[in-house]
């Protein structure tokens, strides 16, 4: 065969002759630590491992509690406004007294559907000439959900200015969070517009009475037997 020299062993360079070694890395910090850690006696490395897993375990407890923190008291994600987590559905009213009942009991069913508790306090009722308020306690508070059934006791103060057939009535109430204070009012259905129309007829909407008949004559006009 031509054109082929005699064969030169490829790992022996000559000694004047430089050449790369490719692959082989430099000293690791974490070689260091290997070393020293090897060198530790058993009883040693068994101790620090076990405060090495204490620690973890403390972090893994302290972090989710200080993540909802954040979420609830940073200026980033501050509480609910008291008016969009508050919900109010109207039961029905309690038979009144009477007929002709100047005031009347109305029921509520109130949730809170998340954030910090929320104060209610019920100030007004649709119209002028209505008073209202919560009973037994003018306040009370829902905490976050839970569903409260309170009861309302609209009273007519005056009947001048009233509608007697009440549309779309609604409750002014005050909000009170850790967040705000805020003045609110809910508007109602048919039902309860109907039975505050009832109450409005009954305190308002009596007939006049009729006067006494005069008599015919008068007593000096009156034979005496």
């Amino acid at each position: 065969m031509s054109g082929i020299g005699p064969v030169e062993p490829v790992d022996s360079p000559e000694t004047d002759e430089s050449y790369d070694v490719i692959g082989v890395d430099g000293p690791r910090l974490t070689d260091r630590w290997t070393t020293r850690w090897t060198g530790l006696p058993p009883r040693t490395r068994r101790t620090a491992l076990a405060m090495g897993a204490i620690t973890a375990a403390t972090a893994a407890a302290l972090v989710p509690h200080a993540l909802t923190a954040d979420r609830t008291e940073t200026p980033e994600n501050p509480a609910p406004w008291p008016a969009n987590v508050t919900a109010w559905h109207y039961l029905g009213s309690a038979p009144p007294a009477s007929p002709q009942a100047t005031s009347g009991r109305f029921r509520f069913a109130v949730s809170v559907h998340s954030g910090p508790p929320v104060t209610v306090r019920v100030i007004g009722a649709a119209f002028k000439g209505l008073t209202a308020h919560a009973t037994p306690a003018p306040d009370f508070t829902v905490s976050a959900g839970a569903t409260r059934r309170i009861t309302v006791e609209i009273s007519v103060a005056d009947c001048s200015d009233l509608p007697l057939n009440a549309h779309l009535s609604f409750l002014d109430v005050t909000l009170r969070n850790t967040r705000a204070i805020q003045p609110h009012s809910f508007i109602f259905g048919d039902a309860y517009s109907r039975d505050l129309s009832e109450l409005l007829h009954g305190a308002c909407g009596r007939a006049p009475a009729r006067p006494a008949p005069r008599p015919t004559g008068s007593a000096g006009s009156q034979n005496a037997d």
